[in-house]
């Protein structure tokens, strides 16, 4: 059985939210509350994120999402289309 990244991400995502709730229950005064939601955070923050932006970015040209002069004009031509055939 292979596990895909796509799982490990969501692995790790349950893992966090179930620290943070974790934390957020215990008592006030208890020693590791904050190590609890702090934990968590960080694994959102800090492991799960970077890990899908990794995953959903790879294989796309970067190129495409800048703003340049010519993806300036194919924007304005699209909404000039739009505009022209309603």
């Amino acid at each position: 059985m292979k596990i895909k990244l796509k799982h490990i991400i969501f692995i790790i995502m349950l893992a966090s939210f179930g620290s943070i709730g974790y934390g957020l229950t215990l008592e006030e005064e208890h020693p590791n509350a904050n190590k609890y939601i702090g934990g968590g955070t960080v694994g959102l923050f800090l492991v799960a994120m970077p890990l899908f932006l990794w995953k959903e970015s790879q294989g796309k040209n970067m190129k495409d999402y800048m703003l340049t002069k010519e993806n300036i004009e194919k924007m304005q031509k699209k909404e000039r289309d739009l505009t022209d055939n309603q």
